[in-house]
């Protein structure tokens, strides 16, 4: 194996593992989302994580976040909370920072 071989070889190890990084993070700042979300719906335990799954699953209907931001707002909405997207995207931005340091850290 030449040494180009095996640069390549550590930059797409390294690439795989962003990957698989971004992907936890996201799963686990969308189950904050909606523990946080749940919470204002007045839910808690079984139902709370029940609610979290859901905004879990929001994510993979299309990339980005934009669905999930979409059912927590239209949630949250319907029963009479005010918040609006801004408030949202910016719990999701603190929970981002949050689950990015808890998946390095092994947790």
């Amino acid at each position: 194996m030449t040494t180009f071989d095996k640069r390549e070889e550590a930059f797409e190890k390294k690439y795989a593992l962003d990957e698989e990084l971004k992907f936890k993070a996201g799963a686990r700042r969308n189950r904050m989302l909606g523990l946080w979300a749940a919470e204002k719906l007045g839910k808690s335990g079984a139902d709370a994580d029940a609610y979290a799954k859901e905004v879990i699953a929001a994510e993979f209907e299309a990339a980005g976040g934009a669905d999930v931001v979409r059912k927590v707002m239209g949630d949250l909405t319907a029963q009479g909370h005010a918040i609006g997207e801004q408030e949202i995207r910016a719990r999701m931005d603190e929970f981002t920072a949050q689950a990015v340091a808890q998946v390095k850290a092994g947790k």
